[in-house]
């Protein structure tokens, strides 16, 4: 079995149980031996179940799949902070043309109200002098009757000349201080009509200075939201540049993980192969072991054979009277006994070397496959 943790500092420990392998210690066939046989093989065969196991632990992905979300939930939020960026730029750009316009108008209206104020004077100074004029004009007139009545009084009292020879320049003056005063009128009401359009004028030229104090405090609006927008233009750049950071970081976690994950496959597939390495090995010791027995069989057979053979040979070389066969012949055939039986019990040295050799290869093998995992 193979325990993984992954936290997010990623560090990974891999802890590797050997698996036991398990050598009867007779080579006696029977329904126990194969038992354990089967027992024994069990782990070795689950090593493919061990490395997909390893190599696709849910911790890991889930990390990655954590980071990676970050990371896209990162970029979404940056280029979002970007087009806001770029709307309140655009924005602002508006605002200082419509401003700039709003300065324009103002200067313009400015001007025009300066020069209906320096008509307005001057028609105010005309309409004082046609008025000065006009009581001028009335008090001739007055005088005029005053004399005429004077003279009727003093015709009346004296023997004076005729009074149409005294009043003909009169009326002729009178008359010319008529006309004069009709165009006196006429033009005072076209200074009234002057002065009201005007005074239109300067109402329009007001409402429209409203409209630019108005528009100016608009403008101020602007400008206060202008100076909150760039505070928080600022702001989301500096949260652009923490996120830019972040992201960094992130990165560097994620080519962290990558790394692990890499080592891990590595000692996976690492230990991937000295599982098959041990599976082999334990195939191999299987085999031996069959060998062995085998050869137990064998050397069991050639005993029993051996002494019938001796028996056979004894019973033979007997005579009538029970004596034994020639020593010298027996000797030799026992000789040849015994070196088969002593090429038997050198092949069993043989493998009870091998086997040993075995156990400790695979020591060795798991004992580096541990030093790779860990």
């Amino acid at each position: 079995m193979a325990e993984f943790s992954g936290d997010v500092g990623m560090e990974a420990t891999v802890v590797v149980t050997p698996t036991p392998l398990t050598v009867s210690g007779s080579f006696k066939e029977g329904k126990n031996s194969s038992r354990r046989r089967q027992h024994s093989m069990r782990p070795s065969l689950d090593a493919d179940e061990f490395m997909n196991l390893l190599h696709g632990s849910d911790p890991v992905k889930m990390e990655l799949n954590r980071l990676e979300n970050d990371v896209r939930d990162k970029d979404r939020e940056l280029s979002e902070a970007q087009a806001e960026i770029k709307a309140l730029k655009h924005s602002e750009r508006l605002r200082e043309k419509a401003v700039e316009e709003l300065t324009e108008e103002l200067s313009k209206v400015d001007g025009k109200l300066k020069l209906t104020e320096n008509l307005l004077e001057s028609k105010n100074l005309e309409i004082k002098k046609i008025n000065d004029e006009k009581k001028a004009s009335m008090a001739a007139q007055f005088a005029a009757e005053a004399t005429l009545r004077r003279v009727h009084a003093a015709q009346k009292d004296d023997d004076m000349p005729p009074i149409e020879a005294i009043l003909a320049p009169l009326e002729a003056e009178l008359k010319l201080a008529r006309q004069e005063i009709a165009k006196l009128q006429d033009d005072n009401r076209a200074l009234d009509r002057l002065t009201k359009s005007k005074e239109a004028a300067l109402l329009e030229a007001e409402r429209t200075v409203q409209v630019a104090l108005a528009k100016a405090s608009m403008v101020d609006d602007l400008q206060n939201k202008n100076q909150e927008l760039m505070k928080q233009i600022e702001i989301c750049q500096e949260e652009n540049k923490i996120l830019d950071k972040m992201l960094r970081l992130k990165v560097a976690e994620v080519e962290k993980l990558t790394q692990t994950v890499r080592e891990l496959e590595e000692a996976v597939l690492a230990g991937g192969a000295a599982a098959n390495a041990v599976r082999d090995y334990q195939r191999k010791f299987q085999e031996m072991n069959e060998e062995r027995k085998t050869l137990d069989r064998e050397l069991a057979r050639a005993k029993v054979t051996a002494n019938r053979v001796a028996t056979v040979v004894a019973n033979e070389w007997k005579d009538a009277n029970d004596k034994v066969m020639p020593v010298k012949q027996w000797l030799e055939e026992r000789r040849f006994l015994q070196g088969e039986m002593q090429q038997l019990r050198e092949k069993l040295a043989t493998a009870d070397r091998t086997a040993k050799y075995e156990a400790q290869l695979k020591v060795i093998i798991w004992s580096y496959s541990l030093n790779v995992l860990t």
